[in-house]
């Protein structure tokens, strides 16, 4: 007799043996059945390291230092960074040696400079003698050497692609000159003599064009295959002491005159534009070579201005921090900075944006401070004084020169950014702002601080005892702005 497959066990293989693939019994005592459960995946943390993260190529090389940048891991990176800031603002003030060398040779006072458009190493230089010097600032030598005029050199410029120069002095003459010497046996002679029936005080060259304007009397503008001006254009009858092209619209002029005007000309015109008038007389004036309606303006009330010829109504910013007449001005290529000589025997760098000069630079030897020149590769300063000597200067005082390392890069931007990010505290501020200046500067500044207290103490009594409304508040940018013409 069979046993039945619920009491016995004989049937019991067979069932299992039909069960689906995957099924088994975990329990054959009590008889549940179910699927089988997989395996649980096991998770191994490991430490892996590609050795050319930290191992060095050579015994030379630097050591690799691993960094980690979790905040969580830094909770004091603010107060660390404060430090870096602080002492690289003290290290900045420590290094700040900007005086390069000084080129001697003139025996008169420097009058005027100027660059060579393609050429980073060479600097003319006109004298009250009448002597141009061509240097080689490389070598820190002259190079050249012609007696050009009778009296003052009134103004140099060189031509736009290189090849020649010209020159204007007290001898009512405009002459040209080959920027290369004369040959071996040939005598120092100039290409071409134009005289004129007036003293021409300034000289410039067209950016792009074999055309040149000089001012005098007037403003003439001249082609360089004629002996006569081309046209010649006058708004007043007082005598024009600067003339300067725009770089960028290159047709547009601008000059100052002696009875307080800057005048703007369209040689495509030949005539005047406009012209605003000033409290005092405005001895030069320089265009921004990256912004081409804005130009800056050396005024004899010891500031500068910078206009938009657009709306010369009011300047767009009035620079003060001479103690004297601001005789010359130049921009950095780069548009951003503006260089100052003035006769308080200083010269100082402004940023265009702001009021205040962010440097100054002096010697004890240098006295008044004719004119000035920024480099085209925007990292030196030249600037000619009455004491007959040129002196190139570093535009960023505490820069190192020559080769840097990528370290030194990257240690001088990290720098930087520091500086940047703690500017405004009152520590870093201080050591940043603070300069040595010559007695005689550092007492024109407190007097000239009280007279302008004073001013202000006298117009805000003068407000709050009159009619409300009768002594309107007049803004520093407007003070200074008489008339605009057109």
């Amino acid at each position: 007799m069979r046993r039945s497959h619920v009491t016995g066990r004989g049937p019991r293989k067979a069932e299992v043996a039909c069960l689906p693939e995957g099924w088994q019994n975990p329990n054959p005592a009590r008889g549940s059945w179910g699927p089988r459960p997989r395996a649980a995946k096991m998770k191994v943390k490991m430490l892996s390291r590609n050795p050319d993260n930290y191992v060095r190529e050579t015994k030379l090389d630097i050591q690799r230092v691993p960094r980690n940048y979790d905040p969580t891991l830094h909770p004091f990176e603010v107060p660390r960074e404060y430090v870096r800031a602080l002492n690289a603002t003290k290290l900045e003030r420590v290094f700040a040696k900007p005086f390069l060398a000084s080129l001697d040779g003139h025996r008169d006072g420097v009058n005027c400079l100027a660059k060579h458009p393609k050429s980073l190493t060479t600097v003319l230089s006109g004298a009250c003698d009448g002597e141009v010097k061509i240097w080689n600032l490389t070598r820190r030598k002259c190079v050249r050497t012609i007696q050009a005029h009778e009296g003052f050199v009134r103004g140099i410029c060189a031509r736009f692609c290189g090849t020649s120069f010209f020159t204007v002095g007290d001898d009512k003459t405009v002459k040209q000159w080959k920027m290369d010497g004369p040959g071996c046996g040939e005598e120092e002679e100039p290409l071409q003599t134009i005289l004129g029936k007036t003293v021409y005080t300034g000289i410039d060259h067209h950016w792009k064009d074999p055309v040149f304007a000089t001012c005098g009397q007037q403003v003439d503008i001249w082609d360089e295959q004629r002996t006569s001006p081309v046209c010649s254009m006058n708004w007043g009858f007082d005598s024009i002491c600067s003339v300067k092209f725009n770089p960028i619209e290159t047709f547009i002029l601008g000059s100052c005159a002696s009875d307080r005007n800057i005048v703007l000309y369209d040689m495509r015109q030949a005539t005047p534009l406009k012209k605003v008038i000033l409290d005092m007389r405005t001895n030069t004036i320089c265009w921004n070579p990256m912004e081409a309606f804005h130009f800056t303006a050396a005024n004899e009330d010891y500031n500068l201005y910078t206009f938009d010829m657009r709306a010369l109504d009011m300047p767009v910013q009035v620079h003060m921090d001479h103690v004297s007449a601001v005789l010359d001005v130049d921009y950095s290529p780069t548009g951003k900075e503006f260089v100052s000589a003035s006769f308080d025997k200083s010269i100082r760098i402004f940023p265009v944006e702001r009021s205040r000069s962010r440097e100054v630079y002096h010697t004890k030897r240098m006295q008044h401070v004719i004119c000035v020149k920024w480099t085209s590769d925007s990292k030196y300063i030249m600037c000619g004084s009455d004491e007959m000597n040129i002196r190139l200067w570093k535009a960023n005082a505490s820069e190192k020169l020559g080769v840097l390392s990528s370290r030194e890069k990257a240690a001088n931007d990290y720098n930087q950014k520091l500086k940047e990010k703690f500017q405004y505290h009152p520590h870093v501020k201080r050591i940043a702002r603070h300069r040595h200046l010559p007695k005689s500067i550092y007492s024109q500044i407190q007097e000239q601080r009280i007279m302008r207290e004073s001013r202000r103490r006298k117009e805000m009594n003068r407000r709050k005892h009159s009619k409300p409304g009768s002594v309107p508040v007049v803004s520093e940018r407007k003070k200074h702005v008489v008339a605009v013409v057109k």
